[in-house]
């Protein structure tokens, strides 16, 4: 967790308690006392009114309230399904995340704002037809710009792989990574249910003019733009 993300959290675990002490947030925060001590330090020093000491515990003095975050219903709604999707289809650190998220965001709202955040009745069941045990190792690859081995299974044939990993797709019943393939020189999608092992490399790729994400993307925007006046065409000529 970030420094700022802590401070933030340590903010919302005093708001509405008596005292806590620095134990209760150690645990809750998985850091030592000695970091949330420094925490403490730093939050007085930037003028955050908080009362107590090392010791004894700690609590927002009486008065002091972050300022209200406001959201509309259907935002509400966007936000908790978001996280609930995320949960639900993603890999578990991103589903563990999620729910840090929605917690935050439910720690600063007004409390009907909050308890309409957690009635929303669209939910998310928690079915995977797709290895998603693969999509953290490819997360990291594609945040290192690690080159990875893949063995990967088409219909047509089996094959192995070094690629640059650049992103992932989600298409509403499977995952798709998209790299710059070493062996076709060119982009593919890889199918997360087609592949048979995944290994990071130690060897890293330097974003390259006509190989990056955003390239990849230009040509299926340009290929979607031709391929929709190809069809417009075709009914003009009907």
């Amino acid at each position: 967790m970030r420094r700022a993300d802590r401070l933030i959290q340590i903010l919302l675990l005093m708001r509405g308690r008596t005292l806590v002490t620095a134990q209760q947030l150690s645990q809750v925060l998985e850091v030592s006392e000695r970091t949330v001590y420094r925490d403490m330090a730093d939050l007085l020093a930037s003028g955050t009114p908080i009362d107590g000491e090392a010791g004894v515990g700690y609590r927002l003095r009486r008065g002091f309230e972050p300022p209200p975050v406001q959201f509309t219903a259907e935002e509400l709604l966007a936000l908790s399904l978001g996280a609930r999707m995320v949960a639900a289809w993603t890999d578990p650190a991103l589903a563990r995340a999620a729910g840090n998220a929605a917690r935050k965001i439910s720690g600063v709202l007004p409390e009907a704002s909050a308890a309409a955040l957690d009635e929303v009745p669209i939910h998310a069941p928690g079915r995977r037809p797709y290895p998603v045990e693969l999509m953290e190792p490819i997360r990291l690859a594609i945040a290192g710009r690690r080159k990875l081995r893949l063995h990967y299974s088409a219909p047509e044939a089996t094959s192995e792989r070094i690629v640059h990993p650049l992103g992932l797709f989600f298409w509403g019943n499977r995952w798709t990574a998209t790299a710059w393939c070493e062996m076709r020189q060119d982009f593919r999608s890889f199918r997360l249910d087609r592949i048979d092992t995944l290994e990071t490399l130690e060897d890293r790729f330097e974003p390259v003019s006509g190989r990056t994400l955003q390239d990849y993307l230009n040509r299926e925007r340009e290929w979607r733009e031709a391929e929709e006046l190809k069809t417009a065409s075709r009914r003009s000529g009907s």
